[in-house]
């Protein structure tokens, strides 16, 4: 048993190679897993309408062409009992899933426009993306319909309005020169629900086609038009005669037209005659009588700019809407101020008018503006519109008081030439009682007319005869017929006329060429006044106002009159100018004569002659004229004033000596002080000792035995009042009053006063 060897202990490991394996595969495990993870795409959820092309595993969700993401799942929405799609989106797409991220249907699409989405009858139906980076966002809705171009796509971007949509769908092409230069975006209807907005994009590559002045129409379909001379067929393409179309261009007369600016929206014409004629332009007549839809011709200065399209009758039968069709060129002149009317052929005793239409018909005439409100809509004039005031030559004001044969077309002569016309009539706005008459001078002979010019109506025939014989004098035999205006310039030297000026238009040549001095009137209201109010002195006329007008500092009314007589000896300091009207009161009835022949101006010349002088004052009323009289001035103090009114009379013995000529307070306000003027003649009848009352009213005495006792001056008095005097006999009398001397006034007399009767001298007699 010892023989046997010693064993050899040796070391050794619990590893064995049989681990290798498992190991291995859990490393790969790990790092699938890991890939899992990491290229595990985001779970969003988009729900349709329906399922129908769309399969769970199969349906993609393409961008331009590359798969982006699949559907793992698809059940039904029960709220909405829509279909609901789980969609697993590649990871690197997270940031592209916002809120404005849109999703759609690719399927198969037949249509008038075209067929899309052919490519999915191999591939399948798939899920088309328009990804936008934003907040993140996990549910979405498809669309119903491909969505429009974005507005951010690279190119031309409009809105064109329109009347009708017509067969234009989202996809239609734009042509230029039969060249597809872009397509339909969308469309929709206007806010004011009367027109279509139709969104354009244009391709880059074409943009700079596109000017302010291109005009676009609708293409789609067949245009055939035909006369006497052949018919005429028109299209774009044969695309655009099933699927609809626009085209574009920009006439040859816009060559140099200034790029668009995408923010103002563009017409679309009906068709290319509408687009070509260029602005549909509607005008309310009243009479559409001589109107001939598609050959009544617009014209300007002699020249067509447009023609009648259609004429639509109103629902009442009153009047009728006409649809032009106008030059584009006139573009730029239609606004608020631009004026249509009727040309017809008219014969008057003015004259011959609208001869040429005779031989082509009635037409339509314009007058464009330089200003004004663009606009589309008019209101035809029912006669010619006088000239516009910035038109070549001199426009003037005439102002009369009866049109007589005048009207619109009726010669300006200067010595029996004609140099202009009548433009307008109408009644003043400022004085109903007088007409303004435009005329125009013609640029050539408007230096013929400066301040001094006069004008007057020549119609008809002046006779005038005595007996040395008879004188008839007329202009022409046009003025006897049709009436006329002629004019002179007296002073060729005088001031031009650089503005609109009026002018009286006097009712012959005698007294247009009245020779007198001009003066001014400064007035604070023209009520009543006019051009041609007489000025008057003692009732003569003595003068005319020629011109009514504001001041500059529109506080006043300035008067410019014409001083026919006695003018050295009126137009002085101190001579008084006011405005003679009827008047109605207890003092009595005065001036009635004015209810018929209109106010005048009354004219005083100062007492002295002064200075000399052209500007003066209107008065507010008559100035109190018994100031300036002669005699003996006396006051009169009394508790109150009573009826006594300013020029009063004042009487001795029931006989008028004298007036009443104003009134004030005394100093201390408890008196009232009457100023009287005595005549010069009986100014010895006022003594010291004479004794003034009241003759105002009515007095009376009753007793039971005496009676009744009315006493009274005179009707006058009961009315409008008066003061009576007294003089004690000759041995009381007293010394004469001095001027200014004060007395007493009683409310009655006594009965003693009544019973004086002096003899006391009188004064000479004027």
């Amino acid at each position: 048993m010892s023989d046997l060897p010693t064993p050899k202990m040796r070391k050794t490991t619990n590893w064995s190679a049989i681990w290798i394996l498992p190991l291995i595969a859990l490393a790969i495990g790990a790092w699938l897993a890991w890939r899992a993870y990491d290229q595990a795409g985001i779970m969003i959820q988009i729900q349709f309408e329906s399922g129908e092309g769309i399969q769970a595993n199969k349906t993609e969700v393409v961008f331009k062409g590359i798969g982006v993401g699949k559907v793992v799942d698809l059940h039904v929405n029960k709220p909405n009992m829509g279909v609901t799609a789980v969609v697993e989106m590649r990871k690197e797409a997270a940031e592209y899933l916002s809120k404005s991220t849109r999703f759609w249907l690719v399927k198969p699409r037949v249509s008038i426009a075209g067929v899309t989405g052919l490519e999915t009858l191999v591939s399948g139906n798939y899920i088309a993306v328009d990804p936008v980076k934003g907040e993140q966002q996990q549910e979405f809705i498809a669309l119903k319909e491909p969505p429009p171009l974005s507005d951010s796509l690279p190119g031309l971007h409009l809105i064109l309005k329109a009347d009708r949509l017509g067969s234009l769908e989202q996809g239609s092409p734009i042509y230029y020169r039969q060249i597809q230069v872009g397509q339909v975006k969308s469309y929709q209807l206007a806010e004011d629900q009367k027109t279509i907005e139709v969104k354009v994009h244009i391709e880059p590559a074409y943009a700079n086609l596109v000017r302010k002045h291109t005009r676009f129409w609708n293409a789609s379909g067949i245009t055939l038009s035909g006369s006497l001379s052949g018919l005429k067929l028109r299209t774009e393409s044969l695309a655009s005669i099933a699927a609809g179309g626009i085209a574009c261009a920009t006439p040859e007369n816009y060559a140099d037209s200034p790029p668009t600016d995408p923010t103002k929206p563009f017409r679309l014409y009906e068709d290319f005659d509408a687009a070509q004629a260029g602005l549909a332009v509607k005008v309310k007549v009243s009479d559409v009588s001589g109107l001939t839809p598609g050959s009544t011709p617009v014209m300007y200065n002699g020249v067509e700019v447009g023609t009648v399209k259609s004429i639509d009758m109103d629902k009442d039968f009153n009047g009728a809407t006409a649809t032009l069709s106008m030059d584009p060129r006139t573009e730029e002149f239609l606004n608020s101020k631009t004026e249509f009317w009727m040309v017809k052929p008219s014969i008057s005793l003015a004259g011959i008018t609208g001869l040429e239409a005779l031989v082509k018909g009635n037409y339509l005439n314009v007058r464009f503006a330089s200003d004004g409100e663009p606009t589309r809509d008019f209101v035809i004039r029912p006669k010619a519109p006088p000239l516009n005031l910035d038109a070549p030559g001199l426009h003037l004001v005439l102002t009369t008081d009866q049109l007589g044969s005048l009207e619109v077309g009726t010669p300006i002569l200067y010595r029996q030439m004609k140099v202009g016309s009548v433009q307008s009539y109408q009644l003043s706005r400022r004085d109903p009682s007088r007409l303004v008459i435009g005329v125009h001078i013609e640029p050539e002979y408007a230096n013929l007319v400066n301040t001094s010019s006069r004008f007057w109506n020549i119609s008809g025939i002046t006779v005038s005869g005595g007996l040395d014989g008879i004188k008839l004098k007329s202009e022409s035999l046009q003025t006897l017929l049709a009436g006329g205006i002629a004019f002179d310039t007296p002073d060729p030297k005088a001031a031009p006329i650089t503005k609109v000026r009026r002018f009286a238009l006097f009712d012959n040549e005698e007294d247009a060429h009245l020779k007198g001095q001009m003066i001014e009137l400064r007035a604070d209201t023209a009520d009543g006044l006019k051009e041609g109010t007489v000025l008057r002195y003692k009732g003569l006329e003595v003068g005319r106002v020629e011109q009514v007008e504001l001041s500059k500092d529109l506080q006043s009314v300035l008067l410019k009159a014409r001083l026919t007589r006695s003018a050295d000896r009126i137009a002085r300091q101190g001579t008084r100018f006011w405005v003679v009207g009827p008047q109605v009161g207890l003092s009595g009835v005065s001036n009635l004569g004015t209810i018929v022949s209109g106010q005048y101006i009354e004219v005083l010349p100062g007492a002295k002659a002064g200075q000399e002088q052209t500007s003066f004052s209107l008065l507010a009323g008559e100035p109190n004229r018994l100031l300036d009289e002669d005699g003996l001035r006396l006051t009169l103090s009394a508790p109150r004033r009573g009826s006594l009114k300013t020029g009063v009379p004042v009487t001795y013995r029931e006989v008028q000596v004298g007036k009443v000529t104003s009134f004030e307070l005394g100093e201390t306000a408890d008196r009232v002080l009457i100023h009287i003027l005595i005549e010069p003649r009986y100014a010895p009848l006022v003594r010291t000792g004479s004794r003034f009352w009241n003759t105002s009213g009515v007095g009376v005495d009753a007793g039971l035995f005496k009676g009744v006792k009315v006493r009274t001056e005179s009707m006058e008095t009961i009315l409008a009042g008066g003061v009576a005097f007294a003089t004690p006999n000759n041995d009381t009398m007293g010394a004469p009053a001095k001027p200014g001397q004060t007395f007493a006034l009683f409310d009655e007399a006594n009965d003693e006063w009544l019973d004086w009767a002096p003899k006391i001298p009188l004064g000479k007699a004027n």
